[in-house]
């Protein structure tokens, strides 16, 4: 066999095999669009949203500012004394 043979032989199954995943994917994306619109179109119930607390209680808030100061102590390669930490928000 000579090789140009060889050589398009192996081009035309890769883009055989490229162009065959196209149409499955493109298949399976409107398969998929049409079973989402079907399930979208029967909205469920809201659901209940609870009451928010009125303020953040932190348990062990001194142990979490320890921890805190021991990680930015070590991360600046100083002494947890003298990191003072004045506040600390949720985010």
């Amino acid at each position: 066999m000579p090789n140009t043979f060889v050589v398009a032989m192996g081009i035309g199954t890769v883009f055989f095999g490229l162009i065959c995943i196209i149409i499955l994917s493109t298949l399976m994306s409107a398969i998929c669009t049409k079973l989402g619109k079907k399930n979208a179109a029967a909205p469920a119930a809201a659901p209940a949203v609870p009451a928010a607390p009125a303020v953040d209680v932190i348990p062990n808030r001194q142990a979490m500012i320890a921890a805190i100061s021991a990680a930015v102590a070590e991360d600046m390669g100083t002494d947890p004394a003298g990191i003072r930490i004045l506040s600390v928000k949720k985010l």
